[in-house]
């Protein structure tokens, strides 16, 4: 004999399911398991890019760099270009600077 069950999921139930690492741990069902990383975002700012190129350079020593997972360059020709890098965690800024001007470029810093 078949029977129908409906589950009733409310808001807070699905909290408790996130804290405890999703329903099934692998998140099928929208809720993240606790294996998911988190990405830590870090802007710096770059002098003396000037073209496509110069941001290819960049974005290949900065992608070398442990954990990291995405780099996006900001391009302003001759001026300070934006670089943010996305990583699994912070980066260390001796890190950033030594890939940085492995490509040829210099960090600005604050």
């Amino acid at each position: 004999m078949l029977q129908n069950i409906e589950i009733m999921s409310t808001p807070a139930d699905a909290d408790a399911q996130a804290q405890a690492g999703g329903c099934c741990g692998g998140g099928a069902c929208g809720v993240p398991s606790q294996a998911a990383t988190a990405t830590s975002s870090q802007s710096f700012e770059v002098e003396g890019m000037t073209c496509g190129h110069c941001v290819s350079s960049v974005t290949e020593e900065l992608s070398g760099l442990a954990g990291v997972e995405g780099v996006d360059v900001q391009l302003v020709a001759g001026g300070r270009s934006t670089v943010t890098v996305a990583a699994d965690a912070p980066l260390r800024l001796d890190d950033v600077r030594a890939a940085v001007s492995e490509a040829g470029y210099s960090l600005v810093e604050h």
